[in-house]
């Protein structure tokens, strides 16, 4: 089970040939129209969000709908780039970005591994949130549907070398609501964020990690 969630952390990705020639040209245009405009309001909604607080709940699934995990904590981000993760015990742990260095810090197994920023932002969902807005529409497909005050968006990668096949983000009143991540085989992630506060002032040293005394340091140079 914790290498389930390890691996989400390290994330915190038929065309019918027949017939599709005779479509109108009107119509190639107007899909490229409602994708760009899908992702200007995402990008619109995440650019005026520079930090975000908050709790979330996690829920992991397999493809037949068996619980696999699930755990909860709290959440800081700051663009561009910062985040603070951390998951309350049973299963704690803790992923800090500063930007250019992730750690992620297991207690139970007095273990941190420090790896380089990876900005793909089809490999790490917590910097879709917190990272540069302006990749958005070349990492991804996108489409949504508004219903009142909620705003739902659907991701697709459009690089084959991702860890998710889509990504759903839902906002509330403008306000990042939750989050479903769903992968090749079927195991769909859904994260719930609760008590969301945005663009409140957020401490330097929220994402700044120093390894505790004893804990055993692991440098992936990768």
């Amino acid at each position: 089970m914790r290498t389930i969630y390890k691996g989400l952390l390290a994330l915190l990705g038929s065309v019918m040939l027949t017939g599709a020639l005779l479509l109108p040209v009107q119509t190639a245009h107007a899909a490229v129209s409602e994708q760009q405009q899908a992702a200007n309001k995402l990008s619109e909604l995440l650019s005026h969000t520079q930090t975000i607080t908050g709790s979330f709940s996690q829920l992991t699934l397999d493809s037949t709908g068996t619980q696999l995990q699930e755990a909860a904590g709290k959440m800081v981000l700051q663009r561009p780039g910062l985040f603070r993760w951390h998951t309350d015990p049973p299963l704690e742990q803790l992923l800090v970005s500063n930007g250019k260095k992730v750690w992620l810090y297991d207690p139970d197994l007095l273990q941190v591994t420090v790896q380089k920023m990876d900005q793909r932002l089809t490999h790490t969902p917590a910097l879709l949130l917190s990272g540069d807005v302006s990749q958005i529409s070349e990492n991804f497909t996108i489409t949504y549907k508004e219903a009142g005050s909620i705003i739902d968006f659907i991701l697709t990668p459009t690089a084959k070398d991702t860890l998710f096949d889509t990504l759903r983000l839902s906002f509330r009143n403008g306000v990042i609501n939750d989050m479903q991540l769903l992968d090749a085989v079927g195991q769909r992630t859904n994260i719930l964020f609760m008590n969301v506060k945005v663009n409140e002032p957020v401490a330097a040293s929220q994402f700044v990690f120093e390894a505790p005394e004893g804990v055993d340091v692991i440098e992936d140079e990768e």
